[in-house]
């Protein structure tokens, strides 16, 4: 069975919790699909088109295939758009033949996933969007769903964004309660680089910071809730001495002016922690 391949995420693992979940596995009573089992013969076979009902950046199908194939390996499934398409109304997403119970019992896993994946690529193709032609790239962060980041921003990639740090692990982010404890942004940035962090991102709510967290080391700035004129008063100081991240309130009635104020970077926690799951849809047709 070919399974979806992503770092850092077991689909496999994902497809057997979510269905275990919805049948109710190890509870009493549990572990069947009681409709299913009981209105559908254990022969029937299905036809289904799963399809989009709005405009939508499409992320998921292959991870919805593991579903359908969990229950029955033999579905023949045809995914008709690739990750990240640009689709309008009304357009088939995949085509699948197979076992009637199989398809019902996977159906929703399947769509919930496709659906939210395609929400979040379809909001954050919003924003590249609305940033016009600038340098700055739109970033994701780490206001995701638990059990869902690896997930989650990947469909940021699929929606044309890019993504943050993944993780506690992999940079160090300085905030304004590091710098509480620390005594002030320099003395934070020395603390990360003597532990012996290579990649230390600062973030700065004045521009009477920059220069310490500069002259301590700091690899990156994030210039936080700063609107436009600061954003490029700040981008003026730092001098193209290390990359800038604007965060904090960003719309999309605001990144525009955002971006165009000189920042290499825009990160935005809505794209994975407000996306609305997009209209989706799938029908099926006896055989």
């Amino acid at each position: 069975m070919s399974l979806f391949v992503l770092p850092g995420f077991d689909c496999e693992a994902f497809v057997a919790a979510t269905l275990a979940e919805d049948l109710g596995q190890g509870l009493p009573g549990g572990g069947h699909d009681v409709t299913s089992e009981s209105v559908i013969p254990a022969s029937a076979r299905f036809a289904g088109v799963m399809d989009s009902r709005d405009a939508v950046t499409v992320c998921g199908l292959p991870i919805a295939a593991a579903f359908f194939r969990a229950l029955d390996p033999g579905m023949a499934i045809e995914i008709l758009v690739e990750e990240g398409a640009r689709v309008q109304p009304g357009t088939a997403l995949m085509r699948l033949t197979g076992n009637a119970r199989a398809m019902l019992t996977a159906e929703r896993g399947a769509l919930n996933t496709v659906q939210h994946l395609t929400g979040v690529a379809t909001l954050t193709r919003s924003y590249v969007d609305a940033m016009g032609q600038t340098r700055a790239k739109l970033l994701d962060t780490r206001k995701t769903i638990p059990g869902f980041r690896h997930l989650e921003k990947y469909a940021v990639r699929c929606g044309g964004g890019h993504n943050h740090r993944m993780g506690l692990w992999d940079a160090a982010m300085i905030k304004d309660n590091h710098v509480a404890v620390a005594g002030g942004v320099a003395e934070a940035v020395r603390r990360a680089l003597a532990a012996g962090v290579s990649d230390v991102i600062c973030e700065v709510d004045h521009l009477d910071q920059i220069e310490p967290a500069l002259s301590a080391g700091a690899t990156r700035l994030l210039l936080d809730n700063m609107g436009p004129d600061t954003l490029r008063a700040a981008v003026s100081l730092v001098a193209g001495r290390v990359p800038c991240e604007a965060s904090g309130g960003v719309r999309l009635d605001t990144i525009a002016a955002i971006a165009a104020s000189g920042v290499d970077y825009v990160s935005v926690g809505r794209l994975t922690q407000s996306a609305p799951a997009a209209d989706i849809g799938l029908d099926f047709t006896p055989l």
